[in-house]
């Protein structure tokens, strides 16, 4: 009798994006004639740099002249090399080319690096959250049951208002800790000080920092650091995510990486201390074939002069419409932070998170992401993605505000 793994039971919902979509689905089927604008998911609208087409275009020809074959598991040297010295090696973090592995989405390299981790560490996660670090350890068996809207076995870091939405550290001792910064879905950032702390805190407690930094294009505060590398004593204890989904337009294209530096431990049940670059390495040989080579190439023309600069103009709009959308939310008399540092802006609504996205989707075909998706702290919250045309963006911030009006007068009248 073939037997299924029974953690998959454990799973208390379908994923967060997929219940948005089927109720959208649900809403348009019923109002076909309604245009729905869609400022939920964190998709981008703009097409790839004209650099990076053209070097697809290019590795595409190239193709037709000569074999590529398979490529390295961990990614065609051109591209690592180019990461490394302008993603870490020029900002003062010291990251070589061959502690990068790139792979098919920072999605999926959160949810596949816990494999290399026994099924009884403690996990330590931020609430809210982006569901898929919660979801993969509970299909590992790490978190319990699920009771009162939380996993009984996960250490929960409450990012709330009361604390700037920064979490504090944990007052137990865990070994896997998931931090995401610029954060999804708050859009929060962490100074260098606070990571700091959090560095520390793993190399006292032999911990391991899973730092999730797929938005840092977005950060336009110099003062903030863009890498967990930049902080003394993180190359011991953190590995980190990147992506070019959102800032290169690759969300369909797919590429990103992860940096493992080689001075990373992790220890046996013995407690003998392991290369994670190492492990990490085993199982991309065995279980990845590596990124599509036209798609490395088109990559690696981001970090050309001309690239960069279009991906900049790209950043810049798509952060205007969040200036947008926050300054709108603000005059409307919600509270809500993000836009400033990332593509995201999390508000209080005041009332259920589900509630007000079918109040917006049915009153102003908007939709946005209710906050209880990421977790128990994400409840009266929404998220709205500034990742649209900013005329898109124009039209719900009109749409939204009769419909939002109303409940702000009866709210100040109650």
């Amino acid at each position: 009798m073939i037997r299924m793994n029974e953690n998959y039971l454990k799973l208390h919902s379908s994923y967060l994006f997929r219940r948005v979509a089927k109720r959208v689905a649900e809403f348009q089927n019923a109002h076909p004639d309604q245009e729905v604008i869609r400022m939920g998911i964190g998709d981008i609208t703009h097409p790839l740099p004209p650099a990076c087409l053209a070097a697809f275009e290019k590795a595409v020809k190239e193709m037709a002249t000569r074999a590529t074959g398979y490529g390295p598991a961990q990614g065609y040297p051109f591209l690592r090399e180019k990461i490394a010295a302008h993603d870490f090696q020029a900002r003062g973090a010291d990251i070589a080319a061959d502690e990068i592995f790139v792979s098919d989405g920072s999605k999926s390299d959160a949810g596949n690096i816990q494999e290399l981790f026994a099924d009884n560490i403690k996990v330590a996660l931020q609430d809210p959250g982006y569901p898929v670090y919660l979801e993969t350890n509970v299909m590992a068996g790490r978190t319990g049951a699920f009771e009162n809207g939380r996993y009984r076995g996960v250490v929960y870091l409450e990012s709330t208002a009361a604390n700037h939405f920064i979490p504090r550290l944990p007052a137990e001792p865990v070994d896997l800790i998931y931090l995401c910064f610029p954060n999804n879905p708050t859009g929060a950032t962490m100074d260098a000080a606070d990571l700091q702390q959090w560095v520390d805190y793993a190399r006292d407690n032999n911990a391991l920092i899973l730092f999730d930094a797929a938005y840092e294009a977005f950060i336009r505060d110099e003062n903030l650091p863009r890498s967990i590398f930049e902080i003394p004593g993180a190359r011991e204890v953190a590995v980190e995510l990147r992506s070019f989904s959102k800032s290169a337009g690759f969300t369909g294209t797919r590429c990103a990486y992860i940096v493992v530096p080689k001075s990373c431990r992790v220890y046996d049940s013995q407690g003998t201390a392991h290369n994670l670059h190492d492990l990490w390495q085993r199982r991309q040989a065995t279980k990845f074939n590596g990124v599509f080579y036209a798609v490395q190439r088109a990559a690696e023309a981001a970090y050309s002069p001309e690239g960069r600069q279009q991906i900049r103009e790209i950043i810049d709009y798509y952060m205007a419409n969040a200036d947008l959308i926050r300054r709108e939310i603000s005059a409307l008399g919600l509270a809500a932070i993000g836009g400033e540092n990332a593509p995201y802006i999390w508000i209080n609504t005041g009332r259920d998170a589900w509630e007000f996205f079918d109040t917006l989707l049915h009153q102003a075909g908007v939709v946005c992401t209710p906050g209880t998706g990421f977790g128990r702290c994400g409840e009266n919250y929404v998220r709205i993605s500034a990742f649209n045309h900013y005329e898109q963006v124009q039209l719900a911030m009109d749409r939204i505000k009769p419909v939002l009006q109303p409940i702000r007068k009866a709210c100040a009248a109650g």
